[in-house]
């Protein structure tokens, strides 16, 4: 068994991440900031990214701010974004939602699945001198010298590839550099967390024949979505090390996304990495906020916050009453204790640091899952990567396992995954 790494000494103790660092800290975690690479294992996309805008000057603003890259707008995460924040790399993800594992589902996924390897092609293309698309870690060293930002490429939900084993190939051509074996609900490859009552124990057989193609091509197995079942099953069948490439731990957050210690073990154990995940009920119960803030609408008298829209209708000329009382409850709302605040970049680290602990310092990463629902206090977009690193300085890690944390374990799998693909 994987014996556990040391405790970090915690020279510096973990701060709100909007109270303010004392100098010599956050001047050294800027300084350490701009020396490592950063990377962000999972950043959503639209197939649109990228695509020219239509002609029409207000449509054009509105699709420029919600697709082009190039602008500082409405995603989270966009080059303006990923330089101001010091964000060197990001995986863009090949999404494609679950449906019905038929042939009709296949198709769809399928089809879905490479307009948005196009979406990250055209992206590339249009904007040579920004970003360029890293299909190793040497192409990502070679970027990140050259003073580009970085895409790589990884495909959430296996379901993408429907029963047509050919297809991970096709993916790795196309620059996939990791896929996971289910999103939310069953896939064809294997049981995922949700729901609970399962289809196939695990892995399904064809589930075990699209990990070893993965091996064969040099395609890093994703575990996070996967039932505890699915993922264990998948640490034994395949031949490479393994990643969750954004998850939380259930030690922390009792949630069936987040793996438990024993999973942090066994993924440690075959060499592997955990991304730690950016989403706010992935790393903070939302349960007790969720009733505060029930009893203060109850106390104001409002309802659910999907229906203040028709109260604010002002059909009955109550709209002025009911926005002032809005206003009382988001005031009230933000001033709630500090444990009923929503997830943030401490709650963050409080995940790294227990994965640390149990995996070993060799064995963490971070991603965000910006623009699929992620972001956090302090971490809303990648305009604030740098608070990431502080909080992490705060907390005493030295600047190599910094370094190790951001990018150079999810490195390492990467380059390890391919080695055992040429052998």
């Amino acid at each position: 068994m994987l014996a556990l790494a040391p405790a970090l000494l915690l020279l510096v103790a973990p701060q709100e991440p909007n109270a303010a660092p004392l100098p010599d800290v956050e001047s050294r975690a800027r300084a350490i900031h701009r020396r490592v690479l950063t990377l962000d294992t999972h950043k959503d996309i639209s197939p649109l990214l990228a695509r020219e805008a239509p002609s029409d000057p207000e449509t054009r603003e509105r699709f420029r701010n919600a697709y082009d890259p190039s602008v500082d707008g409405d995603q989270q995460v966009d080059f303006p974004k990923m330089r101001r924040g010091g964000l060197d790399c990001a995986f863009f993800i090949v999404y494609v939602g679950q449906r019905a594992n038929d042939a009709a589902g296949f198709a769809r996924a399928r089809s879905e699945a490479f307009d948005k390897f196009d979406a990250i092609d055209r992206m590339c293309a249009r904007f040579p001198d920004d970003i360029g698309l890293a299909r190793t870690p040497a192409d990502v060293r070679r970027l990140h010298a050259e003073g580009k930002l970085i895409a790589a490429i990884g495909i959430e939900n296996g379901y993408a590839m429907g029963e047509d084993l050919s297809l991970v190939e096709e993916f790795w051509r196309r620059g996939a550099r990791y896929m996971s074996i289910t999103h939310n609900k069953h896939s064809q490859l294997g049981d995922s967390n949700t729901p609970e009552e399962p289809i196939h124990g695990g892995l399904s057989e064809l589930g075990r024949k699209a990990i070893a193609e993965m091996n064969r091509v040099g395609i890093m197995v994703d575990v996070s979505h996967a039932a505890k079942s699915t993922m264990m099953q998948a640490l034994e069948a395949s031949t490479a090390p393994v990643i969750a490439s954004h998850s939380g731990c259930r030690a922390l957050c009792d949630h069936t996304r987040n793996l438990d210690d024993e999973q942090l073990a066994a993924l440690a154990e075959v060499g592997g990495v955990i991304q730690i995940v950016a989403f706010d009920s992935y790393i903070k119960d939302p349960a007790p906020r969720d009733a505060a803030l029930a009893a203060l609408r109850e106390e104001l008298g409002l309802p659910a916050e999907r229906e203040w829209p028709r109260l604010l209708a002002d059909e009955d000329g109550s709209a002025a009453a009911v926005e002032a009382k809005i206003a009382r409850y988001r005031a009230r709302a933000a001033a709630l204790p500090a444990g009923l605040g929503p997830a943030s970049v401490v709650d963050l680290v409080d995940h790294v640091d227990h994965a640390v602990r149990i995996c070993g310092v060799d064995h963490v990463a971070i991603s965000s899952d910006f623009d699929g629902g992620g972001g956090i206090e302090g971490w809303r977009n990648a305009a604030e990567t740098f608070q990431v690193t502080l909080e992490m300085v705060r907390r005493g890690y030295s600047e190599e396992d910094i370094a190790k944390i951001w990018s150079g374990n999810t490195l390492r799998i990467w380059e390890q995954v391919a080695e055992h693909a040429s052998r």
